[in-house]
């Protein structure tokens, strides 16, 4: 059976009890970095051998992992931190045990794009993730061009290092919009800064800034009062639903 299992994302008190069951049970656990995942199985306890599977080895890792499965063999995936399959490559091992026929099952937890989205203030029923812009401002803002007239709110993981020049091309291209910036989520600095692109960026303009962070930006605003309408109305249509059932 292969594993995806969620682990914390900055508090070691989130991970869950079925997670450090299965971590516990499996044979092997596939790792993104393995000093990482070391430290967590230290701190619970675990003693498992480990093997490195990230973007840069995960065709080789991949075939490694699916022998082992193809042998009978339990495999844990695991992340940085969060959910494995967000911005890593484990959806490639999903692919590959399901081309193979092998089971698959995940052990859900924290993501830092579900905890961001709920904490910015910013509509929740519908939003995009976008993962990690490209790191040269011309395919950025191309990057942000494609979602420039979404009604939904846009989710973004960044760099510190690139957090103010990502700010002043989603500033361009997109306009002076509602947003938030989450910072060392579940940590003990955690932070969130709600306002409009321009007042976020001048805060962070020149500042030195430290840990890993979520940008929530709100969709166009026509377009979001027309998905507003339009969740409205599908609400009111399946309480009509409902009434009528009763």
């Amino acid at each position: 059976m292969l594993y995806l299992v969620a682990t914390p994302i900055g508090n070691m008190g989130d991970i869950t009890l079925r997670a450090l069951e299965v971590l516990q049970k499996v044979d092997v656990v596939a790792s993104e970095d393995t000093r990482k995942t070391g430290r967590l199985l230290q701190h619970h306890g675990i003693k498992k051998p480990q093997i490195a599977f990230h973007e840069h080895n995960e065709e080789q890792a991949g075939r490694r992992v699916l022998g082992l499965l193809e042998d009978g063999q339990d495999v844990a995936v695991v992340t940085n931190a969060g959910t494995p399959g967000i911005s890593d490559p484990g959806y490639t091992l999903v692919r590959l045990a399901v081309e193979h026929d092998l089971p698959v099952t995940m052990v859900p937890g924290p993501a830092a794009l579900v905890m961001a989205v709920v904490l910015s203030g910013l509509p929740t029923h519908s939003f995009t993730f976008r993962g990690f812009p490209p790191r040269r401002s011309g395919a950025r803002r191309r990057f942000l061009e494609a979602d420039a007239a979404s009604p939904y709110t846009l989710i973004y993981y960044e760099s510190p290092y690139r957090l103010a020049a990502f700010l002043e091309d989603a500033l361009a291209v997109l306009g002076d919009r509602p947003a938030a910036l989450c910072n060392d989520l579940t940590k003990m600095f955690e932070a969130v800064d709600r306002d409009t692109l321009s007042a976020l960026l001048a805060r962070v303009q020149g500042q030195r800034l430290r840990g890993e962070y979520v940008v929530v930006v709100g969709g166009r605003e026509e377009e979001r009062r027309d998905a507003e309408g339009r969740r409205k109305d599908a609400d009111k249509g399946r309480q009509e639903d409902n009434a009528q059932a009763q």
